[in-house]
C-alpha cells in the first residue's frame, strides 16, 4: 500500500496505509467493508432456539433434524472475527441475548441460534487491535434479546473492561478522523442502540449508524433500495449502513432447505452486488460502511477499500 494508491496487498492494516489525504478525512466519508451477523460464523445447534425467534419455530425445534437445517440459515458468516479483521472488514453487525433460564448476566452473540460468548468475541476483537495500532473498528449492538437492566450492565462494563481508552467517545461524526482517532490513541467506536446509551458518553446512539434494511429476496429491488437511500443519508449527520444483504423468506428457506444460505441466495446473486458495489464512491453523498454475507467471497473486502481510490482522484 506504498505511494498514493490503496492496494489489498495487507487488508490487515489498511487504514493505517491510508495515504494522508484520506486520513483527514471524515471516517463517515470513507469506504469500510463490514460484515451481516458478523458472529455468526460458529452457531451452537444443541443451545435453545434464542428468544429472537417465534414460538412456532421454537416448537418445530423441538425436532433435532430443524436444529441442524436452522444453522445452515442462522450461520451467515465463515470467518473468525480474527480472519475478518485480517481480511479487512472494520464494522461489525452484532446481536446479543442472555440465554433464559440461566443464571447470573452472561450474554450471547445471537441469530437464531445462540452463538458464542460476547466476552469471548470482544477479546479476539481487541487481540488484533492490539497489535494493529492504526486500525480501527466499528462495533454496531443493534438487537438485545431477553436482557434485563443488569444485563445491560454487565455488557457495559465488559466494553470497557475490555477496551477502555481505546474507545472513541460520542463527537461530531463530521470531526471523527483517522487523524483524530490516531492522535487520540482511539481505536474502537461503539454504536448501542437502547436507551442507556445516553447514560454513557462512550456509546454512540443508535441513529448515528442507520442500517436501512431491504428485506427481499429480489437482487434488483435491493439495488433499487441501497440507491434510494443513500440519496437520503447526508441529511442524517451520521455514519452510514448499506446492507448489500438479501434476506431469505420462508418459501426460500423451504425450496434450499438442505443447500443453505451461502449456497442459494447469496452465491448466485453476489456477482450482480458486487457489480454495484464497483460502481459506488466514497463521500458525503455517497457510500460509507457496505456489509455483505460471507465476506470472504468475491475480493469483497478488498473491492470496498479500492473504492477509496476514488476519493484521491479529486
Amino acid at each position: 500500500m506504498a505511494g498514493t494508491k490503496i492496494s489489498g496487498d495487507s487488508t490487515s492494516d489498511w487504514m493505517g496505509s491510508l495515504p494522508r489525504a484520506l486520513s483527514i478525512l471524515p471516517l463517515s466519508n470513507l469506504a469500510i467493508p463490514g460484515s451481516h451477523d458478523s458472529f455468526s460464523f460458529w452457531v451452537d445447534e444443541k443451545s435453545p432456539v434464542g428468544p429472537d425467534q417465534a414460538m412456532s419455530i421454537k416448537r418445530l425445534a423441538r425436532i433435532s433434524l430443524v436444529k441442524k437445517l436452522m444453522k445452515k440459515w442462522s450461520v451467515t458468516q465463515s470467518l473468525t472475527f480474527k480472519e475478518q479483521l485480517e481480511s479487512g472488514i472494520r464494522y461489525f453487525d452484532l446481536r446479543v441475548s442472555s440465554k433464559p433460564g440461566e443464571p447470573g448476566h452472561e450474554v450471547y452473540f445471537i441469530h437464531g441460534l445462540f452463538g458464542i460468548k460476547v466476552w469471548d468475541g470482544l477479546m479476539e476483537i481487541n487481540k488484533f487491535l492490539v497489535h494493529h495500532k492504526k486500525e480501527v473498528v466499528f462495533l454496531d449492538f443493534n438487537h438485545f434479546y431477553a436482557m434485563n437492566y443488569e444485563h445491560h450492565a454487565h455488557l457495559i462494563s465488559m466494553l470497557q473492561e475490555i477496551f477502555g481508552a481505546q474507545i472513541c467517545e460520542t463527537a461530531c461524526v463530521e470531526n471523527v478522523t483517522l487523524k483524530f482517532v490516531w492522535e487520540m490513541n482511539y481505536q474502537v467506536l461503539i454504536f448501542y442502540h437502547h436507551s442507556l446509551s445516553h447514560d454513557h458518553t462512550f456509546l454512540w446512539p443508535g441513529n448515528k449508524m442507520p442500517a436501512p434494511w431491504a428485506n427481499t429476496t429480489n437482487v434488483f429491488q435491493l439495488i433499487q433500495f441501497l440507491e434510494s437511500t443513500l440519496e437520503e443519508r447526508s441529511k442524517h449527520g451520521a455514519f452510514h449502513v448499506s446492507q448489500a444483504i438479501l434476506t431469505p423468506r420462508v418459501k426460500t428457506i423451504f425450496r434450499g432447505l438442505k443447500a443453505g444460505l451461502k449456497n442459494t441466495l447469496v452465491h448466485r446473486n453476489l456477482p450482480v452486488i458486487l457489480n454495484w458495489v464497483k460502481d459506488q464512491k466514497p463521500g458525503v453523498k455517497g457510500i460509507n460502511i457496505i456489509t455483505s454475507d460471507f465476506v470472504e467471497l468475491a475480493d469483497f473486502a478488498e473491492t470496498v477499500i479500492g473504492l477509496n481510490n476514488l476519493l484521491l482522484e479529486e
